[in-house]
């Protein structure tokens, strides 16, 4: 069982994350399958990736249907926790980087059912085939594909249109960190369009706004505001860009203390959407 749980652990992790936007939660899915596993019959793990991953499927099923009436009563936008995914030789120890959707598709599955958001993440994040998922899921191959393409439309994602984010570059992020650090409001405002949207997430236990704020000068006036009174509490305020979720980011920092991690979500070239986490449960693993 422990070359089992070197060799899937990864693997088990990047889809429980991805099923419940919790890496606590993903933790705790991953090693109560392997710890269920130990008692398993031989037979039975002839597949083991099959295996593991329908046991890990179906506890995040579970934990999906309780965690939507937790975050009925959740302070302002609820956001998935992020991961900081280190360099690429470490990253493969913890998660599967080719294996994970960008946050702002995490940001999406949260419009779904579970069983929805299911089929998504195996057929678009893992790479499963649809007889795998029907297999896995115990229900008929043309079902799943019903369930992929309501998903996609819920989404708002065409069905031929591929999920992939366009990526920032860490260059990128610098000259976004810069406008922010200098106050130049004229220069942020020029990185967004348009319709640019911002959510944040504090969870009633960190400043932020309860409601997505919208459009490029609000959203401008607001990144400036809201670093300038962090500033004024925290000492010592420190911007960096980190890689978080497999793409570039910005971690806020004060002294030993993370403050928040942002996502930059593009479309041609500027911010199209930031999300910024700001809740201190979900900064742990910063």
């Amino acid at each position: 069982m422990e070359e089992l749980y070197d060799q899937y652990r990864a693997l088990l992790f990047t889809l429980a994350y991805q099923l419940t936007g919790s890496a606590e939660d993903a933790e705790d899915a991953v090693q109560d399958v392997f710890v269920k596993a130990c008692d398993v019959h031989p037979e039975r793990l002839e597949e083991p990736k099959a295996y593991l991953c329908k046991m890990v499927t179906n506890r995040c099923l579970n934990l999906q249907k309780s965690a939507r009436k937790k975050r009925e009563m959740y302070v302002g936008p609820w956001l998935p926790e992020p991961i900081r995914t280190p360099e690429a030789d470490q990253l493969e120890m913890t998660v599967v980087r080719r294996d994970l959707l960008s946050y702002a598709m995490l940001v999406l599955l949260e419009r779904l059912s579970p069983t929805e958001r299911t089929v998504f993440v195996l057929r678009e994040a893992l790479g499963f085939d649809y007889p795998e998922i029907a297999e896995l899921l115990g229900k008929q191959e043309a079902n799943c594909r019903k369930l992929m393409s309501r998903a996609k439309s819920k989404m708002g994602i065409s069905e031929d249109e591929p999920v992939a984010a366009e990526a920032v570059e860490h260059e990128w992020v610098s000259r976004f960190l810069a406008s922010l650090e200098q106050g130049n409001v004229d220069h942020v405002m020029s990185l967004l369009t348009e319709d640019v949207m911002l959510v944040a997430d504090g969870g009633g236990k960190a400043t932020a706004y309860k409601r997505p704020i919208q459009t490029r000068d609000h959203v401008a006036r607001a990144l400036l505001d809201g670093f300038q009174s962090i500033g004024n509490y925290q000492e010592r305020l420190h911007l960096e860009a980190a890689h978080l979720n497999g793409e570039n980011g910005i971690v806020i920092r004060s002294k030993d203390e993370t403050l928040a991690a942002i996502f930059i979500h593009l479309r041609l070239g500027k911010i199209a959407r930031l999300y910024a986490v700001r809740n201190p449960d979900k900064l742990a693993r910063i």
